[in-house]
């Protein structure tokens, strides 16, 4: 087999390599793998399986698809073709597709190099009779006797005696017309996907920084992608492997915030950890790898193309942990406890938190409440967006405290007693207090030892 730049140049299939050494010195060479074509076949039936469950790979390097359930879904026959050559494109391959109302029928058509459609069978009879004699799998001496009696296409050969051809030629070669025919039946075994998904993309040339595998790497995501439509599902976090020469692989895991297989947020997220990368050797081929598929079932669209603010925060926030790391991008998540320091905790975005035991402690507070009257104070219903990290210490000035200048206390004082149980406890009167400036701060004053005044939290 040859490219097309090696056609240009002369190079057919059939001549002897050394022909073609003498035609082109400068001639690559690589010796067929038919391991490595039936593993890239496989894979492509898993990628088609997004159009229809039944597809068949077959050893001669053509993928049938069932197709005839799926036309409606997919408007049509034409848009499927046209999806299936934008995809093998994308994937890095070129391809003849053909349609027929038999698998053999489409076979013969694609095999012949006629990208056609077919929708009847008597319009397949006529094409397929223009197809010459040599598209059938034959043995040598059939095709000689063929040959010997003129008959240079299947038009010719279906207007022979069909005793007369079965007896010269051998009943498997009229089996092999009825079935492209539809004469006869053509059952086919169809391919069963793997449970996870594990590719690999020799590079043809090492590759020294990792911002140039994204193209590569597109290569692979688009394969995934087709894999997960055909499961119906979708990955939250995947594997990309860089495999040097002597050196260890490179491990990059890209994490989602939800399940998805959309290419263009898959890239998106590669090329973010892959600019992040220092190469310690240059690449020369890449894995991705997807161990769990989850159920990605459809969503029912709504009466208005709203736009979608949850898809688009959870993009935001899965771009920033791929540029950031993921412990720099967090949720927050309320917890059952009075110490404002403590009353929070980190969760991954997205998180929901319900505290039963903290509902069932309101309860019983507001039941107290009624038997006594609560405190008259305002700030209960105001708490600081921005707390700091550690107290600050105020400076004071006749008791009162200062913060570029003498502060102003608005209101207050709420206390807060707790953390008795734990050894942390806190005896605590908090304020809100006006700068000179106008700004906002909450303040508190320490009713034990070391006794003063604290800056935890600043509005706005």
């Amino acid at each position: 087999m040859c490219n097309e730049h090696a056609q240009a140049r002369g190079i057919r299939r059939g001549i002897s390599l050394s022909t073609a050494h003498a035609l082109v010195p400068q001639l690559e060479t690589k010796r067929r793998d038919p391991a490595l074509e039936a593993a890239t076949l496989a894979r492509l039936a898993a990628w088609c399986g997004q159009f229809t469950p039944n597809v068949a790979p077959d050893s001669a390097g053509f993928c049938l698809l069932d197709v005839g359930g799926s036309l409606r879904l997919f408007d049509g026959i034409t848009s499927i073709i046209s999806e299936l050559r934008k995809g093998f494109s994308d994937l890095g391959f070129s391809a003849v597709v053909a349609a027929a109302p038999t698998a053999r029928g489409a076979q013969l058509l694609a095999r012949a190099g006629r990208e056609i459609a077919i929708g009847t069978l008597q319009d397949l009879a006529v094409e397929l009779g223009k197809l010459a004699v040599h598209t059938l799998d034959c043995t040598p001496a059939t095709f000689a006797t063929l040959r010997a009696v003129g008959v240079n296409t299947l038009a010719d050969c279906l207007r022979l005696p069909r005793s007369g051809l079965a007896r010269r030629c051998g009943q498997p070669l009229l089996d092999d017309l009825d079935r492209a025919l539809g004469r006869l039946p053509d059952p086919r075994k169809f391919f069963v996907p793997p449970e996870r998904f594990t590719a690999k993309l020799e590079l043809p040339a090492e590759v020294e920084h990792a911002e140039a595998l994204l193209f590569a790497v597109r290569r692979l995501l688009v394969e995934l992608s087709g894999f997960l439509a055909a499961r119906a599902g979708g990955v939250q976090r995947i594997t990309l492997g860089l495999l040097h020469g002597d050196a260890p692989d490179t491990n990059i895991a890209i994490g989602l915030s939800a399940p998805g297989r959309d290419v263009t947020r898959l890239s998106l997220l590669a090329g973010e950890r892959l600019t992040r990368v220092t190469l310690k050797q240059p690449v020369r081929a890449i894995t991705l790898c997807a161990n769990e598929i989850v159920p990605l079932p459809g969503r029912s669209l709504g009466l208005f193309r709203d736009g979608n603010e949850t898809d688009d925060r959870a993009r935001l926030i899965e771009r920033l942990r791929a540029r950031l790391g993921p412990d720099a991008v967090y949720g927050i998540t309320v917890h059952p406890d009075h110490r404002p320091e403590r009353a929070w905790h980190c969760c991954e975005p997205g998180a929901t938190f319900t505290v039963h035991a903290s509902a069932l402690k309101l309860s019983r507070t507001a039941e107290l409440r009624k038997k006594r009257p609560a405190p008259k104070t305002s700030s209960n219903a105001f708490r600081p967006v921005w707390l700091l990290r550690k107290p600050r210490l105020l400076s004071e000035n006749g008791g009162a405290p200062q913060f570029d200048g003498p502060l102003v206390l608005l209101s207050g004082p709420e206390r807060l007693e707790a953390g008795w149980w734990d050894g942390a406890d806190i005896a605590r009167d908090y304020f809100i207090a006006r700068t000179p400036g106008k700004s906002l701060l909450w303040v508190y004053r320490q009713r034990r030892e070391p006794a003063g005044w604290y800056l935890h939290g600043i509005f706005g």
